[in-house]
């Protein structure tokens, strides 16, 4: 009996951990849209490329929160899948082994830092005070207090807002079984207003 127990709750991990993966690398293939590098001006570093992993992996979490037990283990998973996979991104650019613990934990840091200020931001109405509170987020962390235009910055919290919108329409039973569906990353270069007589 405790045999049978011990085989279904190794099961129950395995099909977490699965689930969690593949959340979880749908949020890194959003992250990765070169419109927002191109139009919404992130640089396309090693720390911008995190910092969108980040503002993705954010609300995903979020939402698994706002599920049962079963979505808050779900959560927990997706965010020990993701530090997996930094550690082992770390190790294959050839930071040693002494160091990649060291940098592991810093990024952790700034994921619990990124993680309160978008939370923060996310829980708020919707609405004008919100896209505001989610543009400074950005402000402050994506783009480190060094902006893109005012107008393209508000098209980028537009996205994100519609990100944490979708996340919280999908279907609960959904993302327990690690499928989610992520809306178009939309243009995020401001149309030029038209000249008059056009």
């Amino acid at each position: 009996m405790a045999l049978g127990r011990i085989w279904r709750h190794l099961e129950g991990r395995k099909r977490r951990r699965e689930a969690a993966r593949r959340l979880y690398l749908a949020a890194v293939r959003q992250a990765r849209d070169p419109t927002l590098y191109t139009e919404g001006g992130v640089a396309d570093t090693l720390d911008g490329r995190f910092d969108l992993i980040v503002l993705h992996v954010v609300p995903l979490m979020r939402r698994l929160r706002r599920c049962d037990e079963a979505g808050r283990q779900l959560s927990q998973a997706v965010f020990d899948v993701m530090f997996d996979d930094m550690d082992q991104s770390l190790r294959e650019m050839g930071v040693g082994d002494l160091r990649v613990g060291k940098r592991v934990k810093q990024m952790a840091r700034a994921f619990y830092g990124r993680a309160q200020a978008y939370d923060q931001a996310f829980d708020q109405a919707p609405g004008a005070d919100r896209r505001r509170s989610i543009a400074e987020a950005l402000e402050r962390n994506v783009f480190n207090n060094a902006p893109p235009p005012a107008a393209r910055l508000q098209a980028m919290a537009g996205y994100v807002e519609m990100l944490v919108d979708a996340l919280d329409g999908q279907s609960e039973a959904a993302l327990l079984a690690g499928e989610i569906v992520l809306p178009p990353v939309p243009p995020l270069t401001p149309a030029a207003p038209a000249e008059e007589g056009e």
